[in-house]
């Protein structure tokens, strides 16, 4: 099964952390929709023949800006080109301040059958220190209107480790999503990316990031709080209640194909079970459209996934997901991990940050901790 990924990258107000395209100027919104059309036609020429999608996910930006008759509009456009499965996720990141119970209705009437709501924190210093939109009382707001709109898989984002937040602070977020009863949490240590306002605020030393210490204890929280809420690890950051894991995700980092439409998208397409190719587009909103005005692809780079590059990502993007398969890796791979990697493996397991049960590696708590560090050992 493969993946749909639409970039919409339309901010009211870009927050200082984000390094993800976007722009607040929104006059080009018409030819940027044209031109996210052709390039959904062109693709299906080359990609529709023998696949089916069963995730649609529109991201940002901040996609809950598109009014429902634009987002029906391009739902129409997917459906038209491509063989969706009939039980697909389909999910809209949504902002508070963006939304209202309408225009959620609406959504849902069109199928959108998971929200994915950028809340980050329920403290307006904290909010207004990420320059988010929204005050506290309007992300509660935007899930219970989530709920009444007949959404049942909601997810929430939240980021920690924030400047002067502390251990206590950083749990009461976490008790405060957890009690507004979404499906999934998705939590995210705060990351200072260059180029962002964030980075040059770190650098000329007027923001000081937590000790890395303290950004551990919080992650370690995280862990403890969902699991006693019910909620499983299934990813470095990402928390679900059983049955709720995002599908689209977990298909990025199974290796599935995906293709990605819209300025800065990124798509995957595999050849064989272990080589493929992965490209992106300009990260433009005028390069996109003249590219596509010529009905021309809007690529700006791309990579050949050979077979080692690709065991490579399987031990990298297992490991976040908190387990290997041995036995699979042994199959598509051909690389014996406890003959080739035995003492490291024993190494890791006596620190206690991995187990090893029936040629599968899971990891720990405290191996999560560590996980990026553990796969640069094995590889």
């Amino acid at each position: 099964m493969a993946s749909l990924y639409l970039h919409i990258p339309y901010c009211e107000k870009k927050c200082i952390y984000c390094d993800f395209y976007s722009i607040e100027n929104m006059q080009t919104m018409g030819q940027f929709l044209v031109a996210l059309e052709t390039e959904i036609g062109i693709y299906a020429d080359r990609y529709s023949a023998d696949e089916t999608f069963e995730t649609i996910f529109f991201g940002g930006g901040t996609p809950s800006l598109l009014p429902p008759s634009v987002l029906g509009r391009l739902l129409d456009a997917l459906h038209a080109h491509y063989r969706i499965n009939s039980g697909a996720e389909i999910t809209v990141e949504t902002n508070p301040g963006t939304e209202d119970i309408e225009k959620l209705r609406a959504y849902r009437a069109l199928g959108v059958n998971r929200l994915s709501i950028g809340i980050q924190s329920f403290y307006e210093n904290e909010l207004k220190f990420l320059s988010r939109i929204h005050s506290s009382d309007e992300a509660r707001r935007c899930v219970e209107d989530a709920h009444d709109a007949g959404f049942d898989n909601i997810s929430v984002d939240l980021i920690f480790s924030l400047p002067h937040q502390t251990l206590d602070r950083w749990k009461e977020n976490m008790e405060q999503a957890i009690a507004l009863r979404p499906k999934h949490i998705s939590a995210y240590s705060l990351i200072v990316e260059e180029h962002t306002p964030l980075f040059t605020l770190v650098k000329e030393g007027s923001v000081a990031t937590l000790p890395e210490e303290t950004d551990s204890d919080m992650y370690e929280a995280t862990i403890a709080m969902m699991t006693d809420g019910g909620f499983r690890q299934y990813e470095v950051s990402n928390y679900a209640l059983a049955g709720y894991e995002c599908r689209h995700n977990k298909n990025y980092w199974n290796h599935s194909n995906y293709l990605g439409f819209g300025p800065s998208a990124h798509s995957f397409w595999k050849n064989t079970v272990t080589e493929g190719r992965r490209w992106w587009n300009a990260r433009s909103i005028t390069q996109y459209c003249e590219h596509l005005s010529r009905r021309t692809l809007p690529v700006a780079g791309f990579e050949t996934i050979d077979k080692e590059k690709m065991f490579s990502e399987a031990i990298f993007l297992g490991l976040r997901t908190g387990e290997l398969n041995l036995a699979v890796l042994q199959q598509v791979y051909g690389v014996d991990m406890l003959s080739t990697r035995g003492e490291k493996l024993k190494d890791f397991s006596d620190e206690r940050l991995l187990q090893i049960n029936d040629r599968r590696i899971t990891l720990t708590r405290k191996g999560f901790l560590v996980c990026d560090a553990i796969a640069e050992s094995l590889l």
